[in-house]
């Protein structure tokens, strides 16, 4: 008689697929904001995990988690009142040394300027690895839809974000890029 294996234990859980949810929450809701939701993604995976059914799949419940968090927050932020007086000084991150796997501000600021639902296509699809049905079902709309918005967003951000800080835009990414420009890209959004 074979022994029946329980779930995995979720400190694996969270190494295996922690890096993951962090470019999805870096990509949604911004580098300032990353960690809390994926602290909260995390803390809410925590509590539910036991209830998952055996043979679910634990990335697509955690992207779907931490979509929802995403929203969360963006509602929360709409009802925080506005700052207003002198901004903090950039100095403080400026010589900051990035660590293994940090998030390159370029990059943030391209894909933040992508408009919403490429940004979270792109951010589902090609950070979390989901398939275009899965993230249709977080964003709305079909497939088709999806794999257009996933797609339009990476070509945007191939036409205004070079790999290199020093290219300036409108170089050889401007066409669409060389094979390597569009491997580095996704190789940069991936974390890579």
């Amino acid at each position: 008689m074979r022994a029946e294996r329980g779930p995995e234990p979720f400190e694996a859980v969270v190494r295996r697929h922690g890096p993951a949810v962090l470019r999805v929450c870096r990509a949604v809701v911004g580098p300032d904001a990353a960690d809390d939701a994926w602290s909260e993604t995390f803390l809410a995976a925590l509590r539910a995990y036991p209830r998952l059914p055996p043979g679910s799949d634990v990335r697509a419940w955690l992207v779907t988690i931490a979509h929802r968090k995403a929203l969360d927050d963006h509602r929360a932020r709409r009802r925080r009142p506005v700052p207003v007086g002198a901004l903090p000084e950039e100095g403080d991150r400026a010589g900051a040394v990035p660590g293994p796997g940090s998030w390159r501000e370029d990059l943030w600021e391209a894909v933040a300027a992508l408009p919403d639902k490429q940004r979270r296509c792109v951010a589902y699809h090609h950070l979390a690895g989901l398939p275009h049905a899965e993230v249709a079902a977080l964003v709305g709309g079909t497939s088709a839809a999806a794999r257009r918005a996933a797609s339009d967003g990476v070509r945007a951000l191939r036409r205004t974000w070079t790999a290199d800080p020093d290219d300036a835009p409108g170089g050889a990414g401007a066409a669409g890029g060389t094979h390597e420009q569009r491997s580095t890209t996704q190789g940069v959004l991936r974390g890579r």
